[in-house]
């Protein structure tokens, strides 16, 4: 589902690269008990937006993947990098972000890795410096 709206909070932020794209994840709350129920991710790369990575999720999924799955493939490349480490560049406890209106969100069934939906766009996180948002070398593309 597309979204018009945009959306700014604070909280704990992974910063990670993949495929050479840094992207940002965070998390927001629907109410008061502050769960952490939707997943926000974003590329945070300057010149990159929001579509690639479910470009990214096309190309590494299988040729009938629904648009479900597809957000269960982009929420799990930044749980990886959140519980794992993988390609993780940095990890804040508190840090503001801000999620460009236009996006795209997707609600899942039941919860998923923790969530009840995703929402996908353009991204900001407070302080970051261009050296930790730049484009990253890769021997993979998608």
């Amino acid at each position: 589902m597309p979204s018009d709206d945009g959306l700014a909070g604070s909280g704990r932020v992974t910063v990670f690269a993949m495929f050479g794209v840094v992207f940002g994840y965070a998390t927001h709350h629907l109410d008061e008990r502050r769960i952490g129920d939707v997943a926000v991710i974003g590329p945070l790369t300057s010149g990159v937006e929001w579509p690639r990575l479910w470009q990214m999720a096309r190309n590494c999924g299988r040729p009938t993947a629904s648009e479900t799955e597809l957000a269960q493939w982009v929420l799990n490349q930044a749980t990886r990098a959140f519980v794992c480490g993988s390609d993780r560049i940095a990890q804040f406890q508190e840090r503001g972000w801000k999620l460009e209106p236009g996006g795209k969100r997707v609600r899942f069934d039941s919860p998923y890795a923790n969530r009840d939906q995703l929402w996908t766009g353009n991204l900001t996180v407070d302080g970051l410096p261009p050296d930790q948002v730049a484009q990253r070398p890769t021997i993979y593309t998608a």
